[in-house]
């Protein structure tokens, strides 16, 4: 009888144990799952929250691009661009510090294309049999694509605000010191002198920064023709300098 109640004793506490321990497993993966899918549903709306405010940004930039249309940047103010952004002016700090932020972010678009283009060019993409001609039809595209940049740069390039104009001087100077580094790699002109080799990229700098101004006003087809003509004739006239210049290092 002993043994019999033992056994009866020890069986007891078991079967609600299992119970018990198969509930708890039963309950286990639902919780997990519900943490899994609380954490994916905040990621959605944290990569939400980062694409309104990339929106923001764009819808801030684009708005002081159009009211710089007619008039400089000097004379825009902080609210002009928020109202034509339609948020408020507190927002703008969410995403510039100041009003000459934004102007430089619009700098760095504005140089942006010539960046591309002058890489493009030295990576070999442009066709060689007529590198000039496919150099300022991509000129070209590159101003109408972004009509509204240039206008800024040219408008900005010698007047205007003191931390926008040296920010556009730094600009041309960093292109035409990378462009000179790359020169050394076409033949002949490796031997020629780290001054010189400034000066010939500053050339091809400026001219392509005129150029791109001259499209910029281009008034119709036949205006920007023109242009074309003079812009290929100036860069071959470059080229024909070079092969009668003889460096001294």
């Amino acid at each position: 009888m002993y043994t019999v109640r033992l056994e009866h004793r020890n069986r007891q506490p078991i079967g609600p144990g299992c119970g018990r321990f198969h509930t708890v497993n039963e309950r286990t993966p639902s919780s997990r799952t519900s943490r899994s899918g609380r954490s994916s549903r905040s990621s959605r709306e944290s990569l939400s929250r980062e694409e309104r405010k990339e929106a923001t940004r764009r819808a801030i930039v684009a708005a002081a691009l159009r009211l710089l249309e007619e008039r400089s940047f000097s004379a825009l103010s902080l609210r002009e661009v928020t109202r034509e952004a339609g948020i408020v002016p507190a927002a703008f700090y969410r995403h510039f510090e100041s009003m000459e932020a934004l102007g430089l972010v619009l700098i760095d678009e504005s140089f942006r294309a010539l960046r591309d283009m002058l890489r493009g060019a030295r990576a070999g993409k442009l066709d060689p049999t007529r590198i000039i001609e496919s150099t300022v039809d991509i000129l070209i595209a590159g101003v109408n694509e972004r009509r509204e940049h240039w206008r800024f740069i040219a408008r900005e390039r010698n007047s205007g605000v003191t931390v926008l104009r040296y920010a556009i001087r730094t600009e041309i100077r960093l292109i035409t010191s990378e462009l000179a580094i790359d020169l050394t790699r076409f033949p002949g002109l490796n031997t020629w002198s780290a001054e010189d080799l400034n000066i010939l990229a500053s050339l091809f700098v400026n001219s392509m920064i005129s150029i791109a101004e001259a499209i910029e006003d281009a008034a119709d087809a036949n205006a920007l023709e023109e242009i074309r003509h003079t812009a290929v004739k100036q860069l071959r006239l470059i080229i024909v300098g070079i092969n009668g210049w003889h460096s001294t290092t």
